[in-house]
């Protein structure tokens, strides 16, 4: 569609059914309400069925799609010229709204929590920074250092400067972006829909495709530090060593190595350390690593410099990264052998590689409360939609590969859909099938392209176990040695290193890594007792494995880190402390729940687990729980010192 003036009735009539064409029709017909008041529009005979498998649509009947497209058209229409909007649904109208919309009869105890991801009925949206009231002189006295500028340190200082509290953010790269400015590979993408992967106070109405690329994300992130004119407070190629908490003066001693090499002692009242939890690449410990003649690298740290193009190459490991930049490179390398551990599951995501259509961005930036409710059914169907197909059953005396009923229901159409793919290679399809239930590990966007790419000629996949690296390749435990050109290791990161490879020095000299002894816990995966004024983001326990965005937990996070913040200043306080008794009791809620889920199982091994056994990244509850326990920090949570 070409491009028109936005102002009200410039809009063609063939503009508008163009978009209409593309629109998620469930998220249409509650726009409808609001643009017409007629709740009439909802009729129980067109509820939307909720379905993994579906085009989203939810089912219904062409005569129905069509009749709810002439009416929007007409109501859009109307919208346009200048006609007023009706009354607002109160948010007792909008719970009818929302079953509708998810095609699921929604339980009581979400609503509240859905009512804020929704946010169309208090003005405000969810995550957007909020004022912050106390003296005017205590906040000129304080001043907190952001470690990170990724997704998480750039909230964090949008939060702070609408507090009007001082801030720095101090980062090892070069620019803003974290992730999305280290990982470079091929054919690197988010693997969440980007109108739910986007800060919910800064949607982006024209993102290109439904899953964008890393330089699109990339971009995001440094419009929205030049947006809120971040870059002024960001320290970059500034590398933080160790942070020393001073229990005379209450504040924290940052010793940083400047981008000429040079140290510096930065004094603040509290540490946000916003550095995620895959940032540090892992390299296997595997023979003969380092004998390899040829060419090696992670993918995390992408040799663009090294030209494949007829390259023998080896790629280690199986997971999301391979996942992804293996099909990019398969077309071009000469041979391509890709040695698996343990296969992924994959989710159906047919427009995993699509671009938004020109109608569906038109819909979002011109249709009143569209966006609001396509990103509130993205949420639920991606979200706690899926949580109890995961959790595990005690009574189920079913195979290990699956933990419940249900589990082996999904386990078994999504082995359907894998052993079908690989039809062009039979043997194939056995090492695709994972032999852990569905919801172990994270499951994989899937359209096809990676069980594609390995039915190749010039592609094998190898599930026999790697012995040891020779200089001329791999040499795997079958006697075969595999000659290669280069070695590409997709073997992912130390996610259980947490705050690797900064030091930090609590109250009476205690070490954070030694307390921790390599079991990384916090309180909400924030606080740690000894730790004052230190918080965490994406900290211990707050990764997701099949429900939600960690954007969404990163805004939970910061928001509870504001309100200690408030507690701290309003108080009259120096420091704000996690009880040991409240962290522990949370940790051993947390360790029991994930016994209960597909990921926490015996018989599942992944990098969510640490050398313990215990899983220290996942939360093991519904993201409802998350929002609840962190809308408001208690104060008898705390010790706070003068």
């Amino acid at each position: 569609m070409a491009a028109e003036n936005p102002v009200a009735g410039t809009w063609s009539d063939e503009t508008i059914k163009a978009a209409l064409a593309d629109a998620h029709i469930p998220s249409l017909m509650a726009a409808l309400v609001h643009l017409t008041g007629d709740r009439s529009h909802i009729k129980l005979e067109w509820k939307p069925t909720y379905d993994f498998f579906g085009d989203g649509q939810g089912g219904l009947p062409q005569s129905a799609v069509e009749e709810i497209r002439s009416k929007a058209f007409a109501a859009i229409k109307a919208h346009l010229s200048g006609q007023a909007m009706p009354d607002q649904p109160t948010e007792e109208n909008l719970r009818p709204l929302m079953d509708f919309v998810a095609g699921a009869e929604i339980p009581e105890r979400y609503v509240p929590f859905l009512l804020e991801e929704l946010s169309v009925a208090n003005g405000r949206e969810r995550g957007a920074p909020a004022p912050f009231d106390a003296p005017a002189d205590a906040k000129a006295g304080f001043k907190t250092l952001i470690i990170g500028s990724g997704m998480s340190g750039l909230l964090s200082a949008i939060h702070l400067q609408r507090a009007g509290l001082a801030f720095e953010i101090l980062d090892k790269n070069a620019d803003v972006g974290g992730t999305w400015f280290e990982n470079t590979y091929p054919g690197c993408r988010v693997d969440n829909p980007n109108h739910l992967y986007s800060y919910s106070f800064e949607p982006n109405y024209d993102w290109p495709f439904h899953y964008s690329t890393q330089d699109i994300l990339y971009q995001y992130f440094r419009n929205v530090a030049d947006k809120y004119n971040l870059r002024p407070h960001i320290r970059f190629s500034t590398e933080v060593i160790s942070s020393t908490f001073n229990e005379m003066t209450n504040d924290w001693h940052v010793i940083i190595k400047r981008p000429d090499g040079t140290r510096e002692t930065l004094v603040a009242n509290a540490v946000i350390c916003a550095v995620g939890q895959l940032n540090c690449p892992r390299l296997p410990d595997i023979d003969g690593r380092d004998s390899f003649m040829g060419t090696s690298f992670h993918s995390a740290r992408w040799r663009h410099d090294v030209d494949l193009t007829g390259k023998r190459v080896a790629v280690i490991g199986t997971g999301a990264s391979a996942f992804q930049f293996v099909p990019e490179i398969a077309p071009k390398v000469g041979h391509l052998t890709v040695f698996q551990r343990t296969p992924p599951w994959l989710g159906p995501t047919p427009n995993y590689h699509d671009k938004v259509s020109e109608g569906k961005k038109w819909l979002l930036r011109h249709v009143p409360y569209y966006e609001k409710w396509y990103r509130f059914w993205l949420f639920w169907m991606l979200t706690d939609g899926i949580y109890d197909y995961v959790k595990v059953d005690p009574n189920w005396t079913g195979p290990k590969t699956a933990v419940s009923e249900t589990n082996m229901l999904l386990r078994s159409m999504l082995e359907a859909l894998i052993v079908a793919q690989a039809g062009a290679k039979p043997d194939l399809a056995p090492k695709l099938v994972p032999q852990y239930p569905m919801g172990g590990k994270r499951s994989v966007r899937d359209n096809g392209v990676w069980i594609s790419a390995l039915c190749r000629d010039n592609v094998d996949l190898t599930d026999s176990p790697i012995k040891r690296i020779v200089p001329n390749g791999i040499e795997t435990a079958d006697g075969k040695i595999h000659e290669v050109d280069v070695i590409i290791y997709g073997t992912g990161f130390t996610a259980s290193d947490f705050l690797m490879p900064m030091k930090f020095s609590g109250r009476n000299g205690v070490d954070l890594h030694q307390q921790w002894d390599g079991d990384a816990r916090a309180y909400l995966g924030m606080t740690v007792p000894n730790f004052p004024n230190l918080f965490l983001l994406y900290g211990p326990n707050t990764n997701i494995v099949v429900n939600g965005s960690i954007i969404f937990f990163s805004e939970c996070s910061v928001r509870y880190i504001m309100g200690c913040l408030k507690l701290l200043i309003q108080g009259g306080h120096k420091a704000i402390e996690c009880r040991q008794d409240v962290h522990d009791t949370f940790n051993a809620e947390v360790d029991a729940g994930n016994k209960l889920m597909a990921w926490g199982v015996e018989q599942v091994t992944s990098w969510y687990k640490n050398a313990r056994g215990r899983v220290s990244q996942n939360w093991p509850f519904p993201l409802v729980d998350y929002w609840t326990r962190t809308r408001t920090p208690a104060p008898g949570d705390f010790i706070f010192r003068d």
